[in-house]
């Protein structure tokens, strides 16, 4: 198994989407994230089963970064319980896998 994890996490909108993937990029806290945008989201909310369109981002980081990484999103996202699921990456291609650990800095 390697160091990294993808966590995922939907937004809003594109805008909410593109400040908390700069900002995630910026501090270092992910390598990368990829934007998907036209999700649409089917899930239960206070008791009402709604239907939303938003952006899902892909987040590349190290499994060490996910708490950091975790309590910035809830600071800094619009959603009172937002998604914030940190997947184990247990393969993978060596030399992107070693670019995404340098990119992060040292541990």
């Amino acid at each position: 198994m390697t160091e990294t994890l993808l966590v995922l996490c939907t937004c809003p909108n594109q805008g909410v989407a593109q400040l908390l993937a700069r900002q995630l990029v910026e501090n270092r806290l992910a390598a990368c994230v990829n934007l998907i945008k036209g999700v649409t989201s089917i899930y239960l909310w206070e008791g009402q089963v709604e239907e939303t369109q938003e952006v899902q981002m892909l987040i590349k980081t190290r499994n060490s970064l996910f708490e950091p990484l975790r309590q910035f999103i809830r600071q800094h996202h619009p959603y009172q319980v937002p998604e914030i699921l940190g997947l184990h990456v247990c393969q993978g291609d060596r030399e992107y896998l070693n670019w995404l650990q340098e990119s992060l800095g040292c541990d």
